[in-house]
């Protein structure tokens, strides 16, 4: 099987409006900028960004933010991006925030196959309105279900035609686990 594709703009001719996304990075380190802007291009739209976050206003998701074409967005952190407050305010977006941990262990969760995992973080605040809890150890956990998605986006530095990839630097953040 040869995964690689011989543009960005060819990766994303097969995501459909309505889609979810993994886009790898933290801050805007190891973002994929190309996909992100190939995305753009496209004109997809309603989709569901699944990212460490939010981007700056021209910048990663920013473009995307910009356009509206993201309808919800799950992240760890919003706090760069102008447009986003304001569509956030405006309540022009669904918004997820989830605790950086536990961000990326929904995502570990997801592939590989478990249900859901019980986390003290998050227990007695907004975050665990709606989920189940459980006292384990005189302890309160949350349960916290796998995050997955229909497409991720990672910046690696090289890959294969098996789609095995090899991380430099800054890119070895959230890519590995999207």
């Amino acid at each position: 099987m040869n995964k690689v594709l011989a543009s960005a703009d060819e990766a994303v001719a097969v995501i459909p409006d309505g889609a979810s996304i993994m886009m790898g990075g933290f801050g805007l380190c190891g973002i994929p900028e190309h996909l992100i802007a190939a995305l753009h291009r496209r004109g997809t739209k309603d989709l569901t960004v699944i990212s460490n976050n939010a981007g700056i206003d021209q910048f990663g998701v920013g473009p995307l933010l910009h356009s509206r074409r993201i309808r919800k967005m799950i992240a760890t952190y919003v706090g760069e991006n102008k447009e986003f407050e304001r569509q956030f305010l405006a309540r022009e977006i669904e918004v997820e925030l989830v605790p950086q941990g536990t961000f990326s262990e929904r995502m570990r969760a997801a592939g590989a196959g478990i249900g859901g995992f019980f986390t003290p973080t998050g227990a007695g605040t907004l975050i665990a309105e709606g989920k189940e809890s459980r006292v384990i150890d005189g302890r309160t956990y949350i349960l916290e279900k796998p995050l997955h998605a229909d497409f991720a986006f990672v910046k690696a530095w090289k890959g294969d035609r098996k789609g095995n990839l090899i991380y430099r630097k800054t890119s070895r953040n959230f890519n590995p686990m999207m």
